[in-house]
């Protein structure tokens, strides 16, 4: 079914015009936008104002594409759903129910406080604006917790309970705008009915979810059919959508609905990965379509009473945040970023105020600018997390008065790491004294719950080295993690203390020359032992005898060896004939041949309608 996004006459010539025109745009802002720091977003929203009716004006209707986009968000809460058991949601029903509805409650109340004090909104006007504005963007707040990996940290979920009770509370706001209305509104159904079929459509996606889906599953499973397998994860979460859609939830909701009933499901991880590539496009579609109703000529029309409203929006929108959850015992930093995160508008405003005008209970004018405030919210939502760490106190280093009395070990080793712990165990095994520094105060902390004594200092530093006896150790190990820390102690070293051996630990082969140049006594890359022994076990394992296993080892270090001695000498690619290569494939005839082949020295023209012998690797 082809679907009309309003694409303009000049787009319509090329094939494919719309879906070209959109990813063109999606693959030159987005790597734009994150290597700039700012995010994938900010990338779409920028993609959408370009070729919108703002700017370029390929697409004259946007709001067809948002229609169908906005099954990005369906996908996204799907799965979002999907990785929350029940008992998990269970668990965070306080914050749902008493964060989120505090939230609610107390960002609308200001918003429309402020309102009416400040741009002279009638009451009624101020209330949908506050309700409407207290609604963040779930879609970009969820998507960009994901970028920066904090979906799980303590503000993280304090970010998605709020969030998921927005999305619950869309249903009583939308049935609040009759009551505001100045023409009473007939032939809806009462609050009664209407709660029913909320709860009674509730109950079926959870009744299905629970009681048929496994056994759905697992019979599609096994006909071994892998698209249908995809084909039925779309129907089931569209299908508990639109379901919930029909009484007045948001499609979002059911879609959440439907991932937590699959949560604990043994299909789980494959529907997952059969649904993440329809949600990450279709997401990105959507925060395009955002961009595309920006109107460039109304925000420069009325762009000082849009930047006052865009900036007393953010504010009220921080400090009530911020409050709430303050006063819910979530820590000051947390706090700070949840209400950082979630201090825009939301994609329900646009429904919220589309269905206010239409019932009366805004005026257009107020409608329209609202919506354009909702949507450059949305569009600098990045710029404004970007300020949080503005908002953080900078907790001063503690620093720690260390007494290097004792430090007398004939072996000093820096860094107290996963490498050096392991080490250290191989030289207290034998009673050698060992001196060990390391400038990760829980680090030491940490280890000394373990009975290690762990001097703090900072072996990039040359008093330090002299107060832990580097001066007379024989050996100093350098066990840090950083290439560039690792480099620095080792140069200092061989430069202070010419007399003691310097054994380092390697990054990868290209710090092991690195190394090498600098002339340490001894180098390891991190991973070079464990991955020999691997390697070993798993020739064990298919069946070689211990003395093959020896041999081949023996062989590999050999060529390791031969090859690091090259790359010193002549550059990185030298020596790459010393790997072991797999051999490319044989060819194979497509048909049996009839006959054996002959010698070429026999050959005839024959030949010329016969396959060769393929080589052996005996002849490579």
């Amino acid at each position: 079914m082809a679907v009309d996004v309003g694409v303009t006459t000049l787009a319509t010539t090329v094939p494919f015009a719309a879906p070209l025109l959109l990813i063109g745009a999606a693959m030159v802002m987005v790597p734009v936008f994150k290597r700039l720091g700012l995010g994938s977003v900010l990338g779409y929203l920028t993609a959408g104002v370009l070729i919108g009716p703002a700017a370029l004006g390929f697409f004259s209707d946007p709001a067809e594409i948002m229609h169908f986009a906005e099954l990005g968000i369906v996908l996204f809460l799907f799965l979002i759903g999907l990785s929350l058991k029940p008992s998990r949601l269970w668990a965070m029903r306080r914050d749902i129910f008493g964060l989120g509805l505090a939230q609610i409650v107390v960002t609308a109340a200001a918003i429309s406080f402020f309102g009416i004090q400040l741009f002279d909104l009638p009451w009624k006007g101020a209330l949908v604006a506050g309700v409407g504005l207290a609604l963040s963007s779930t879609a970009l707040v969820m998507q960009m917790l994901e970028e920066k990996g904090e979906t799980q940290s303590l503000f993280g979920r304090k970010a998605f309970a709020i969030l998921l009770m927005q999305d619950l509370a869309i249903v009583p706001l939308l049935a609040l705008l009759p009551l505001l209305s100045p023409q009473p509104v007939h032939g809806g159904p009462s609050l009664g009915v209407a709660v029913a079929e909320v709860v009674g459509a509730v109950a079926v996606v959870v009744g299905v979810g629970r009681w048929l889906l496994n056994p759905l599953f697992r019979l599609l499973a096994a006909s071994g059919a892998r698209e249908i397998m995809t084909a039925a994860a779309l129907f089931v979460v569209i299908g508990a959508a639109s379901l919930v859609s029909l009484v007045g939830l948001s499609m979002a909701t059911g879609a959440f609905l439907a991932g937590v009933m699959l949560a604990e499901s043994n299909f789980r991880n494959q529907l997952q990965v059969d649904i993440e590539p329809f949600r990450g496009l279709l997401l990105g579609l959507f925060f395009m379509s955002v961009g595309m109703t920006i109107d460039l000529k109304v925000v420069a029309e009325y762009w000082d009473q849009m930047l006052e409203g865009l900036i007393a929006l953010v504010i009220v929108k921080v400090l009530a945040l911020w409050l709430v959850a303050r006063l819910a015992r979530v820590p000051h930093a947390d706090a700070v970023r949840v209400a950082f995160f979630l201090a825009q508008g939301g994609e329900f405003g646009f429904v919220l105020y589309s269905a206010a005008v239409g019932s009366g209970a805004m005026p257009a004018v107020l409608g329209s600018v609202l919506i354009t405030v909702v949507t450059l919210s949305m569009a600098l939502t990045p710029l404004v997390v970007a300020a949080v760490p503005l908002f953080l106190p900078k907790k001063p280093e503690k620093k720690i008065e260390e007494d290097y009395s004792d430090a007398t070990g004939s072996v000093v080793l820096i860094g107290f790491g996963r490498f050096g712990q392991i080490l250290s165990q191989l030289l207290l095994a034998e009673g050698i004294d060992l001196t060990i520094i390391d400038k990760d105060p829980s680090m030491i902390r940490s280890a000394g719950r373990f009975g290690f004594r762990i001097f703090y200092g900072d072996g990039t530093r040359l008093d330090v080295l002299r107060s832990v006896g580097a001066d007379r150790a024989k050996v100093v190990v350098v066990a840090t993690e950083q290439t560039a820390v690792t480099n620095r102690i080792v140069e200092l070293v061989k430069a202070e203390f010419p007399l003691a051996k310097v054994f380092a630990r390697a990054f990868d082969r290209a710090h092991a020359l690195t190394l090498l140049d600098r002339n340490v006594d001894f180098q390891v890359r991190e991973t070079y032992e464990s991955a020999i022994l691997a390697g070993r076990e798993t020739l064990l394992a298919l069946g070689l005898d211990a003395e093959r296993a020896r041999t081949i080892e023996e062989d590999v270090r050999r060529r390791d060896l031969a090859r690091l001695a090259l790359e010193q000498t002549d550059g990185p690619t030298a020596g790459a004939a010393l790997m072991h290569q797999r051999p490319p494939p044989r060819p194979e005839p497509l048909n049996p041949p009839r006959r054996t082949a002959r010698p070429l020295s026999d050959a005839t023209e024959e030949v010329a309608h016969e396959d060769p012998e393929p080589a052996t690797a005996s002849g490579i």
